[in-house]
Formats: structure tokens, C-alpha cells, sequence
């Protein structure tokens, strides 16, 4: 049995309906051949400004990537867009009802919480002393497409490293492609091309560099 899409669309148009225009629903189809154009729905799509036929976030490649059967659903977490507004952001898992272990959709929920953020810094910046103020985390970005994603786990890939493309060595190359191939970058269509390129390497040392045992 395939993805119900109609049951699916109706539970996130009531959940954006709750919860108003600041609360973006998405559904992934991952029974798609092509992962580039996973979105299948989308209601408030102008919270992260994507539309139908745009692809899957990090998140949901880095997930994909690992063992299905003990995968979880990744809920309350911050991620960002691409001019820069903070969402609480939850990824709820779809599974095949005959086969539990495969994966055939994705329910995402994105909801804007920067204006309460500004309030919750004002209000901190009154009642907080210096002693509370800890770094935190940065948000995962939300990208438009999975061009710009693919750019980021690239730019993510040569910070790891520590150092350019042109001063890096065969085992920093390596490194770099292994940290892509754990991302899911290559489950992105043609991303070996970008990926050869970007590093200067034939698409035959790139598949010879995923081999090599870490």
C-alpha cells in the first residue's frame, strides 16, 4: 500500500488551520523515484519559501542514510531558513504498513517562532544574569531546493576539514567525501558530478573514496 496522500493532506491542512500562517506543513513522498521533487504538499509554504516538486532537507537525508528499522521520529527541534527566521520544526516518519522497515513518506511541520524570540530576548535580557548566557546551537538551515543543499553539506564538508579544497590533501578529500556520503548528499540526483568537481577528482576516485574504510 502506497502513500495515502488524501488522509495525509487533510490531518496538515488542519494543522496549519490551528495553528495559523506561521505554521508551514509538508508531505514527502519517498516512494518517488526522484528525491529532488519530494514534496507532494505543502500548505504555508511561504514560512521557508518552497513549493511542489521541491526536494528533502538535510534532515530528512540524514535519516534516510541509517538503519530504517531503528529510525525515530525527530520532534520539537530548531532549524532555519534561508533569510535567517528560527523554526520549532518536527519530522514524523511515515512506514509502509506491509514492511515497517521502509520508509514511504514524511510528515514535516515548521512553525515561525522568531517574532516570540524577540520577546523571549527582551524579556532575558532583563531577568537573566551574565552567568546564564551559554552558547547554543545553531539551527539546521531549511533550504529552498536540493542545489543549496547540497552547497551547504559541500560547505559543511571543507569547515570538518579545516582547510580549502586547493591546500587539501588525498586523506582530507577523503574525509570530506565520506562526512558527504554519511549526509546522504549522494542520494541526491547527479550530486556525484558536483561533488567530483567541486573537489577536482574523476567520479572513479570519488566512488573509490566512498569505499575507504574510515
Amino acid at each position: 500500500m502506497g502513500l495515502n496522500l488524501s488522509f495525509l493532506a487533510q490531518i496538515a491542512k488542519g494543522i496549519a488551520k490551528q495553528f495559523g500562517d506561521n505554521c508551514e506543513v509538508v508531505i514527502h513522498d519517498l516512494t518517488k523515484k526522484n528525491l529532488d521533487e519530494s514534496i507532494v504538499f505543502i500548505e504555508n509554504g511561504h514560512v521557508t519559501n518552497r513549493k511542489l516538486g521541491a526536494g528533502p532537507s538535510h534532515v530528512v537525508l540524514n535519516a534516510l542514510k541509517g538503519d530504517l528499522t531503528k529510525l525515530e521520529d525527530h520532534l520539537g527541534y530548531l532549524t532555519k531558513t534561508t533569510d535567517g527566521r528560527i523554526l520549532k520544526s518536527s519530522t514524523i516518519f511515515i512506514r509502509n504498513e506491509s514492511n515497517p522497515s521502509k520508509i514511504d513518506g514524511i510528515l514535516s511541520i515548521n512553525y515561525d517562532i522568531t517574532e516570540l524570540l524577540l520577546v523571549e530576548k527582551s524579556v532575558k535580557s532583563i531577568i537573566t544574569s551574565e552567568a546564564d548566557r551559554l552558547p547554543s546551537k545553531e539551527p539546521e538551515r531549511i533550504t529552498q531546493n536540493v542545489s543549496d543543499l547540497l552547497d551547504d553539506l559541500l560547505e559543511q564538508s571543507v569547515a570538518l576539514v579545516g582547510k580549502p579544497v586547493a591546500l587539501m590533501t588525498k586523506e582530507d578529500k577523503v574525509t570530506a567525501i565520506q562526512f558527504l556520503n554519511d549526509a546522504g548528499a549522494f542520494l541526491i540526483t547527479k550530486s556525484g558530478d558536483k561533488v567530483s568537481n567541486y573537489f577536482g577528482i574523476s567520479k572513479y576516485t570519488l566512488y573509490s573514496y566512498i569505499g575507504v574504510n574510515k
